[in-house]
C-alpha cells in the first residue's frame, strides 16, 4: 500500500502542520509506505521504517513562485513516481484525497472584501499570488482524479459547493479533534478564582480574527468586572493596544503576545471569545471546551458548528456591536465553576483527535482497499 502525501513548508509549528504529521504516522502504523514530499524540512519530527521524506529546495523570493515551483516539483515526480493514493494538504493541483484544512481561498477573499471594501478587493484581482491561488484550487477541486475531500466543518463544505463544479458526495466533514484525553490533567488541576469574568482571545493576525471587533463591543460593557487577555502576535500590536486605550479598556486588557504554552490560559479564562471574519475551523474552539471553557464564536468560523446551547453561544453578526455587547454580557452570567467545566469538557469527549484522524484514515484507506479488491 503506496500513499504520497504532499504538504510544503513543514518546518513551520501549526494546526495544518500537525494534522499532516499525524497522518503520516497514522498511515505508517496502518501499514502504508509514505513518501511526504514537502519543502525546507531539515529534520522530520519522527522516523518510521515506512516512511520516506523528500523535501525539495524552494526557496525563491515571491510566495506565487514558491507555490508554482512547488506544484509543478510534485507534478513531475509524481509522474515518475506514481502511487494510488496521493494525499493533500497544501495548495497542489493534483490528488485522490485532499484535506482542505486551511478552506476555500475563494471564501477567504470574499470575506476579507466585505469585511476590507471593494479597493482591497480589487488589489486581490491583481495580485498574481491569489490569482494562481484560485487557479490551483479550482483545479484541485473539480479534478476527475479526486475521490475524497476531506473538509473540518459544513461551513467549509458549502462554501467548495456555492463556488466550485465538485461532487457533492466526494465531500466529507470531519471536525477537528483535540488531544482531549492529555488534558484531563491540567484541566482537573484547575481550581475556581474569586475575581472578574475572564475573557480569552487567542490568535495571531488580530485584524482577520476579528479582536478590534471585540474591543469595540467590550467598550459597551465597559463599566462591567471583567477582563481580556489577548494571546497571539501581531505586527500592528501598538495599533491595537492604542484602540483598547481609546475606548476606556485599558486597565482591563492584557496583551501577552505569543505563548508556547497556553494551558495556563484557558484555565483562567471563564470565556472564549472566537470573532473570526474567516476560520475554516478554530483549533481553540475545541481546545477550550476540553478545558471546560464557555466559548463565544462567529458564525464565519467553522468550528461554532460543534457548539451547543450548553457549551457556549453564537455571536448574530460581528457588524452589531451592541449585540456583540448583549452576549458578552450573557456570557459574564455563565461564571466557571467546578461542575460547568466538567459538563462542558464531557460534551466534548467525542471530539477527541484520535477518533477525528480515525475518521480521514478509514475513510481514506478504506477507499483504495475496495478499489484493490475489484481489480
Amino acid at each position: 500500500m503506496n500513499v504520497t502525501v504532499i504538504k510544503s513548508e513543514l518546518y513551520r509549528r501549526g494546526g495544518l502542520e500537525k494534522y499532516t504529521w499525524e497522518i503520516v504516522r497514522a498511515l505508517c502504523s496502518k501499514g502504508a509506505k509514505v513518501t511526504l514530499l514537502t519543502t525546507k524540512l531539515d529534520q522530520p519530527p519522527f522516523t518510521d521504517p515506512h516512511l520516506e521524506v523528500i523535501s525539495f529546495p524552494v526557496d525563491h523570493l515571491f510566495s506565487a513562485w514558491n507555490v508554482l515551483h512547488f506544484d509543478r516539483l510534485c507534478r513531475d515526480y509524481l509522474k515518475a513516481h506514481p502511487t494510488p493514493i496521493i494525499f493533500g494538504l497544501d495548495r497542489t493541483r493534483d490528488q485522490t484525497h485532499y484535506r482542505a484544512g486551511n478552506g476555500s481561498h475563494a471564501a477567504y477573499l470574499k470575506r476579507r472584501k466585505e469585511n476590507e471594501g471593494a479597493l482591497k478587493g480589487i488589489s486581490f484581482a491583481c495580485n498574481p499570488l491569489h490569482r494562481l491561488l484560485l487557479a490551483i484550487e479550482k483545479e484541485a477541486f473539480e479534478s476527475p482524479n479526486l475521490e475524497i475531500l476531506f473538509t473540518n466543518s459544513a461551513m467549509v463544505k458549502d462554501e467548495i459547493l456555492s463556488t466550485y463544479a465538485t461532487d457533492p458526495q466526494k465531500i466529507h466533514v470531519v471536525h477537528n479533534g483535540v488531544e482531549w484525553k492529555a488534558m484531563q490533567a491540567p484541566f482537573e488541576a484547575w481550581q475556581p478564582q474569586a475575581g472578574p469574568h475572564e475573557f480569552l482571545f487567542i490568535g495571531h493576525n488580530y485584524q482577520r480574527k476579528g479582536l478590534d471587533t471585540l474591543l469595540y463591543a467590550l467598550s459597551h460593557i465597559r463599566s462591567e468586572d471583567f477582563h481580556l487577555s489577548v494571546v497571539g502576535k501581531d505586527k500592528r500590536l501598538p495599533h491595537f493596544q492604542k484602540l483598547a486605550a481609546d475606548l476606556g479598556l485599558a486597565d482591563k486588557v492584557h496583551f501577552y503576545g505569543e505563548q508556547k504554552n497556553i494551558i495556563p490560559f484557558y484555565q483562567r479564562a471563564d470565556t472564549l471569545v472566537i470573532p473570526s471574519w474567516y476560520d475554516p475551523f478554530a483549533n481553540v474552539t475545541v481546545e477550550a471546551l476540553a478545558m471546560g471553557v464557555f466559548v463565544l464564536s462567529s458564525r464565519t468560523n467553522g468550528g461554532h458548528e460543534v457548539l451547543t446551547q450548553d457549551t457556549g453561544a453564537i455571536i448574530p453578526s460581528l457588524h452589531d456591536r451592541e449585540g456583540f455587547g448583549k452576549i458578552l454580557r450573557g456570557a459574564m452570567e455563565k461564571k466557571k465553576t467546578l461542575e460547568s467545566a466538567a459538563k462542558i469538557r464531557q460534551l466534548t469527549a467525542d471530539l477527541d483527535f484520535s477518533k477525528q484522524m480515525g475518521q480521514i484514515i478509514d475513510q481514506t484507506l478504506g477507499i483504495q482497499s475496495h478499489r484493490d479488491g475489484g481489480r
